[in-house]
This record gives C-alpha cells, sequence and structure tokens, in this order.
C-alpha cells in the first residue's frame, strides 16, 4: 500500500480508533490533519505523532464545514483521502429519548458526514480522483438498545455511502465504509468485567477488536489495492455479525 505523501484529513481523531487512524497513516508516511473538539487532547495527539497536523473543529457548525475543507484544500494544495470518523451516541429508551437528542446525533454523525464529503468531493472532482472512508457500526445493521438514534445515524451513513459512490464512480472517486464491532478503547475498559465477557461471548472469534484492526481495513481502502471496490460495506467485528 503506498499512502506516502497523501493528503489525508481524519476527523474525530482523538477517540481510540481515531488514534489508530493517525497512527497507521502516519507510518504509512501520510500528510495528515487531524481533526477534533479537545484541543488538549489534540494537543497530546500532535506530540505523540510530530509530523501531523492538527485542528480544533466542531462538526456540529454544518454552516462552517464548506469554509473548513476549504482551508484544509488551500493548506495541502489538494485532498486525497477523508475519513469521517467522528461521531457521538446519546443513549436513551426510545420512549424516553428526547428529540433533542435524536436531532444532534443525526446532526453530527449523519448530517455532518454528509457535509463533508459534500465539499471535499468538490475539491477531488478537480484531482479526477479521491477516497472517501466512512466510519459506521454494526449497530447500523443490527440496532442496539437505547440506542434508536445512533443506529438510524449510522444505518443512513451505509445508504448515504452507496448512493454518493454511485453518483462519482466513473469521476474515480470511491465511497465506502468500515462498520466496527465492539472495539477495546477507554470506552469499553470501563465495562465491568461481567457485561464484557457476555459480549465476548457473541464474537465468534472471541476477543474485542483492536482500533489497528480497523485501521488497516481504513488503509486497504484508501490505497489503490481499492480502486475496483465502490460503495461497499467492510464489517470488522471479528464475526460477530455475517450479513
Amino acid at each position: 500500500m503506498n499512502l506516502k505523501n497523501k493528503k489525508v484529513l481524519i476527523t474525530g481523531a482523538t477517540g481510540g480508533i481515531g488514534n489508530s487512524l493517525v497512527e497507521k497513516f502516519n507510518y504509512l508516511g501520510s500528510t495528515i490533519l487531524a481533526t477534533g473538539t479537545n484541543e488538549e487532547k489534540l494537543t497530546k495527539l500532535k506530540s505523540k505523532f510530530e509530523n501531523i497536523n492538527i485542528e480544533k473543529f466542531r462538526l456540529e457548525d454544518h454552516d462552517k464545514i464548506e469554509e473548513f475543507i476549504d482551508k484544509v484544500d488551500k493548506k495541502f494544495d489538494g485532498l486525497d483521502i477523508l475519513i469521517n470518523n467522528a461521531g457521538i451516541n446519546l443513549d436513551n429508551l426510545s420512549i424516553r429519548l428526547t428529540q433533542e437528542n435524536w436531532k444532534k446525533v443525526l446532526d453530527i454523525n449523519l448530517t455532518s458526514t454528509f457535509l463533508m464529503c459534500k465539499y471535499a468531493i468538490k475539491k477531488m472532482l478537480r484531482k479526477k480522483k479521491g477516497k472517501i472512508i466512512n466510519i459506521t457500526s454494526i449497530v447500523g445493521h443490527t440496532g442496539n438498545l437505547g440506542q434508536a438514534n445512533y443506529a438510524a445515524s449510522k444505518a443512513g451513513i451505509v445508504a448515504f455511502s452507496k448512493s454518493l459512490a454511485i453518483e462519482y464512480a466513473k469521476k474515480k472517486i470511491n465511497i465506502n465504509c468500515v462498520s466496527p464491532g465492539f472495539i477495546k478503547t477507554d470506552m469499553t475498559d470501563k465495562i465491568n468485567d461481567e457485561f464484557k465477557q457476555s459480549l465476548i461471548n457473541k464474537i465468534p472469534s472471541g476477543y474485542l477488536g483492536s482500533g489497528e484492526d480497523v485501521s488497516n481495513c481504513v488503509a486497504f481502502l484508501a490505497s489503490d489495492l481499492s480502486d475496483y471496490i465502490n460503495g461497499e460495506t467492510i464489517h470488522v467485528n471479528g464475526g460477530m455479525y455475517m450479513s
């Protein structure tokens, strides 16, 4: 996989999977702009990977996304790869779920992904090539207790990505999804052992995945090795969900 000097924008870079994405693309020699909302975590990321660029940006500021993509494009003199990894969850049973929390999750997870893709594609059309990888979730395919808003947003990303892939395939812009299952992160480390074991029991491989499992798949989809893969979702879940 030759990703050396490829210009990559990674959202949600300060989380567990985001850190792994930055580490992978940095190792592969890409030019990276890592974004997130936590300035302290972004600074720590920069101290760990000195070559990367960091930028604090709030994806919920939809009216600023076009300006942000313009800024990235000018800084890098083009954009080769967009990885939409950022997302939030505000869980509750559906009858207790507020309209505000429904809207906030859809706005950040789905609408922001749409807008990031929309404006990034405009830049990629100029280069006549590009790769977009949208990070979804196993619950976007299976549903999950207390996550109607999150599941809807992730399922929406899959359908949206398929439509986008059809629209721009002939322009050599590939849009694919990676759908992680239960991945070992700081969040899963806080789950009590009994519940964690109950999750592991549902995974045929018998263990939680790692951020690197996800970043390996994303790197493949970002590379020229995947040029004939378009509009697909690759599941990274140890066999927990087999479509």
